[in-house]
């Protein structure tokens, strides 16, 4: 029994964890196995390959850590980068907040470049940093792609065209915990040294799989790197990757499982469609807020995230209250502001295993707690608007074609 247990399914729409969809809390229900039989490790080498798919790398070398997208964090830094490097890191939202407090509280030399929460990462400071280091004392660059406590996503490839024009080494680590699987992810092509994931977003699993690929170039860097780590130590994976056993420490085979299936799903579907899904559902939901008369946090469209959304309220009504009365009368979750946006925002996460109708339900949800809080919504107006657009550009399901 739920603990607070509520008539029908929950609507869940943070932006993370989100929805788990059928077929992979199915292939998650199984008891417990030896993984050191050879089930586990033939089962790995498979979920290796395909890892590297959602990144968009024929060169990267990934690794399933059980661990959150914060420790995730800290395995990208801690196995590239030596206590005392400076790295240029951007603050724009709550998450990438806290990932420049690890940085720092791992003895990082830490430049931050500090925007509006609502705008993306100031890309021309960076040119003028990056053009200034002649003797290169810049270590690396750190960016949250996708900043899902405003909305924000950022553009890899100009980060990508300024290293590249001013010939500068240093590595390029990107946080796509919202972002991979569901927006444009090109980590070879960008020349992403460092990408990282959680299973909780759009792949669409439980929390508790931090997943991490690394470039040539940044395994290199582990070879020197000074930083203290022990579990998310990368030299033992890659000793036990030689061995074909692959897990250092007892993995979550549940998870692996699970794994298997979303990806299983995502490939299906196709990652490309994927992909156009997520920018429909996000479009929707922004002509949703729009028809609303309401605010994007986001200031400009070339930020506007597919995968989240942040709604800004009058300055007459808390934002938590709109969460509060969804959760309590419409067994609806919908994302809190965070930090500096906190009571002055509210999310709708559209991220993961969700189609337009699961949307258009939870529009609707959030018309009516618009209601209840006293914003004078007229009733049918978002969903109308996202509706009208859906109509004209959702295909046919291509496995149903």
């Amino acid at each position: 029994m739920d603990y607070v247990n509520g008539p029908g399914r929950n609507h869940l729409f943070v932006p993370g964890p989100v929805n788990i969809p059928e077929q992979v809390l199915r292939a998650m229900n199984r008891n417990n196995e030896d993984y050191r039989s050879p089930a586990i490790p033939a089962m790995t080498k498979t979920l290796l390959e395909d890892v590297k798919k959602i990144f968009k790398t024929t060169s990267g070398t990934p690794f399933l850590i059980p661990t959150t997208g914060t420790g995730a964090w800290e395995s990208a830094l801690t196995n590239t980068l030596s206590p005392g490097d400076k790295i240029i890191s951007f603050l724009i939202g709550q998450f990438s907040l806290l990932w420049i407090d690890q940085q720092k509280r791992l003895n990082f030399d830490v430049d931050v470049v500090e925007s509006d929460w609502g705008q993306g990462a100031n890309l021309e400071v960076l040119a003028s940093k990056i053009a200034a280091d002649k003797s290169h004392t810049i270590k690396a660059i750190c960016i949250v792609h996708n900043e899902t406590a405003t909305g924000v996503t950022n553009n890899l490839a100009t980060v990508r065209k300024i290293l590249d024009h001013y010939q500068h080494p240093a590595l390029f680590l990107v946080d796509g915990v919202s972002s991979i699987c569901a927006l444009d992810f090109r980590m070879d092509e960008w020349g992403v040294d460092v990408a990282l994931t959680g299973s909780q977003k759009a792949l669409s699993l439980p929390t508790g799989l931090g997943i991490v690929c690394a470039s040539p170039k940044a395994l290199e860097a582990s070879k020197t790197a000074k930083s203290v780590r022990v579990f998310f130590d990368w030299s033992d994976y890659l000793k036990f990757y030689k061995l074909g056993t692959y897990w250092p420490y007892t993995p979550s085979i549940q998870l692996l499982y699970g794994l298997r299936a979303a990806l299983d799903l995502l490939f299906e579907e196709g990652l490309e469609n994927v992909i156009a899904r997520h920018a429909r559902l996000g479009k929707a939901t922004r002509l949703a807020v729009e028809a609303w008369g309401l605010k994007n946090c986001t200031q400009k469209e070339e930020w506007f995230s597919d995968t989240v959304t942040a709604v800004v309220v009058p300055p007459y009504i808390d934002s938590t209250e709109i969460v509060k009365r969804a959760w309590k009368r419409y067994n609806l979750s919908l994302g809190l502001g965070l930090n500096k946006v906190a009571g002055k925002v509210f999310r709708i996460g559209h991220l993961g295993n969700l189609n337009e109708l699961q949307l258009l339900g939870c529009l609707a949800g959030v018309e009516m707690v618009l209601k209840d809080i006293g914003y004078p919504v007229k009733f049918g107006s978002g969903v109308a608007a996202a509706s009208a657009f859906l109509q004209n550009s959702t295909p046919l399901i291509p496995s149903r074609i």
